[in-house]
């Protein structure tokens, strides 16, 4: 009976977390001005880069070798992180201003891409990237000055899942456009 409400308990939250993404609940903005570090488009920092495990294990900065490198889709070439994940963009933050506006219940549907690194290492990303810093002082990556985001039900390499929800969330391309087509 404990396992049973337990894992209610959880599909509730979820639920609840993906419909504040939705529209405004849980997404109001940060209340103080994080630091914004822009790196050139290919920048290649000289410390160890890091990228955050998928949304499946955390959301904390662990050791890779890039944090951002692009890979093929049905949508086209895509940018995901080091290990394949593919990341979003959330069309409330606003570029260049240093905050996201995904807070609260909004982060466990949508954690944030992370990163050890002022200049985040890149593949094949020509974008604008660089770091935000977020309220709990980590360091989240931004693609031509948006954050970067996972999608907690992109559970492998290549899941596109998160493509279009709600009309608000969308991938990126190399270049750190927002690709708004449906996916296939």
């Amino acid at each position: 009976m404990k396992k049973q409400l337990g894992t209610g308990l959880t599909i509730l939250a979820l639920t609840a977390a993906l419909a504040g993404c939705a529209g405004g609940g849980g997404t109001t903005p940060a209340a103080s001005s994080p630091a914004v570090t822009a790196g050139s488009p290919n920048a290649s920092a000289t410390a160890p880069a890091a990228s955050v495990s998928p949304p499946a294990a955390t959301s904390t900065a662990t050791a890779a070798g890039v944090d951002l490198k692009i890979a093929s889709s049905s949508l086209g070439d895509i940018v995901v992180d080091g290990k394949g994940m593919s990341v979003y963009y959330y069309t409330k933050d606003v570029k260049d201003s240093g905050t996201s506006t995904c807070t609260g219940g909004c982060l466990t549907a949508w954690p944030p891409l992370l990163t050890t690194s002022d200049e985040p290492k890149v593949e094949g990303v020509t974008g604008a990237v660089g770091t935000i810093t977020t309220p709990e002082g980590a360091k989240q990556v931004t693609l031509n000055g948006l954050p970067l985001y996972y999608f907690a039900k992109d559970t492998k390499a290549g899941d596109i899942l998160g493509q279009g929800v709600n009309d608000v969330w969308y991938l990126a391309d190399p270049a750190g456009e927002m690709i708004k087509t449906a996916a296939k």
